[in-house]
């Protein structure tokens, strides 16, 4: 059984304020000593980096597009064991999910699976009686959404927030905080969101601090967590990196995982599988480190923003070689978005490793979406057939060369093939959810293991 009191903070469309107001409130729980569990509804990797710098603990997806509804309620289980309280921020506006398919991967159903109470914030800025209204609608929508209360955003003035409050009075919703319109907190966006953590680290302390400060003036507390309270238990077993143990006896492979600034999206349960499934998980920063690991017999090179750095990474010749020998060595190479990008002959005409023949650039058009995949060659992740579902978000576009293998096969929202496998090498647009299909890292790690040692 799951206990751990909780909350989910939502809004009726993004831009509304959600990750000041849950960053914030994450903050303010964890600094009056509480250890606070943070998770974030969907596929996003920027917003969990401030929640982990909020809370001191791992920010964790809860994505039931890619992981399946029937792994919602275990991975949040797993990421709050131990914790006083979980804090989940929604994606977008409440009753938004994937594309086409009615209420799956939205915040409403993530909700409804954690039996959790959803705060909504309300951008009020531009209203008054109306957003009484408005709050009605969205808690009348589905019944099953419990809403437990309002957080009004952008709030003007005293008269603006009386108003706000004798309509709500006839809602029957407490308000539960009122953030008064000031000045943005410093969280810097650019092509794809915010700015990692990773990439402004003591500007993203003064950020998290601020949020918190904010919250804490303007929001209950008290009521808030008693709101959480309320949640009620869960019947669901912790989901855990051992129900996929690795089947091989012997020497725990190294695999390098790549960080830094340049590579910052992860999911923190790829790690805890690879771990499980017997390697010994070292970090390598393509920035900074001019060599891999001692004993590397596998990489992971996850997403995030190499057409930042794209001279940096490129004179990091060291390690580009470093890493062109290890794909040429036939070692198991896992590349997803960004780490496709490195792989390449070049990134906006700077050099790159060149494992792969194909030339990258940034471009205007956003790709962004759900998609269904299946495996076209074997690979260390998987044999041909495999079915996967993932996510694309990327402002780049590959130009590859003649006769390539590709890695997947799309089904959504077109068909058509991407990525590719070439010797021990899987390289992709498609970001995945490895807690999803466990078998992918215990495959990844076989692989390393049969190989002789570096």
């Amino acid at each position: 059984m799951v206990s751990v009191p909780r909350l989910v903070i939502a809004a009726p469309a993004s831009n509304s304020g959600k990750t000041t107001v849950a960053t914030g409130l994450m903050a303010a729980f964890a600094a009056r000593g509480l250890a606070v569990s943070p998770h974030k509804v969907g596929p996003d990797y920027i917003d969990p980096g401030y929640h982990a710098l909020a809370t001191g603990r791992p920010g964790r997806n809860l994505d039931a597009y890619m992981c399946g509804t029937d792994l919602i309620a275990p991975l949040f289980a797993h990421g709050s064991a131990g914790c006083d309280l979980a804090v989940v921020e929604g994606v977008m506006g409440l009753y938004d999910g994937a594309s086409g398919q009615g209420e799956l991967a939205s915040t409403a159903q993530v909700a409804k699976l954690l039996k959790a109470p959803v705060v909504l914030v309300v951008d009020a800025s531009s209203q008054s009686r109306s957003v009484a209204a408005l709050v009605h609608g969205f808690a009348s929508w589905d019944p099953q959404v419990r809403i437990g209360g309002v957080i009004l955003n952008k709030v003007a003035s005293d008269r603006h927030e009386a108003l706000l409050r004798d309509a709500l009075d006839e809602s029957g919703l407490p308000v539960l905080g009122v953030i008064r319109r000031a000045p943005q907190v410093a969280t810097p966006s650019r092509h794809l969101g915010l700015v990692p953590v990773a990439e402004r680290q003591s500007d993203a302390v003064d950020a998290v601090r601020a949020m918190g400060e904010r919250v804490r003036a303007g929001c209950d507390l008290d009521a808030l967590m008693a709101l959480a309270r309320t949640a009620p238990a869960l019947p669901d077993e912790p989901w855990t990196p051992a129900y996929a143990p690795a089947s091989g006896q012997g020497r725990r492979p190294v695999v390098a995982v790549a960080g830094g600034a340049a590579f910052t999206f992860a999911y923190a349960e790829h790690v805890e599988l690879l771990t499980a499934a017997g390697a010994e998980v070292v970090v390598v920063d393509p920035l900074r480190d001019e060599k891999l690991p001692v004993g590397t017999a596998g990489l992971v090179i996850g997403g995030g923003f190499p057409e930042m750095y794209a001279p940096e990474l490129s004179a990091n010749e060291p390690l580009r070689r470093a890493v062109t020998e290890l794909a040429l060595s036939g070692a198991p190479v896992a590349a997803e978005c960004a780490g496709l990008l490195y792989l390449a002959r070049e990134l906006d005409g700077k050099p790159m490793c060149g494992v792969l023949d194909a030339e990258a650039r940034m471009s205007e058009r956003l790709t962004l979406g759900y998609r269904q995949a299946v495996a076209v060659s074997d690979s260390p992740l998987a044999v041909a057939g495999t079915r996967m579902r993932g996510h694309e978000f990327h402002r780049t576009v590959l130009e590859p060369g003649a006769g390539t293998t590709p890695a997947w096969g799309m089904h959504q929202p077109e068909r058509r093939v991407e990525g590719y496998v070439q010797r021990g090498v899987h390289a992709s647009y498609l970001h995945t959810h490895w807690a999803a299909s466990p078998g992918v890292a215990r495959r990844f790690v076989e692989h390393c293991r049969v190989l002789p040692a570096r």
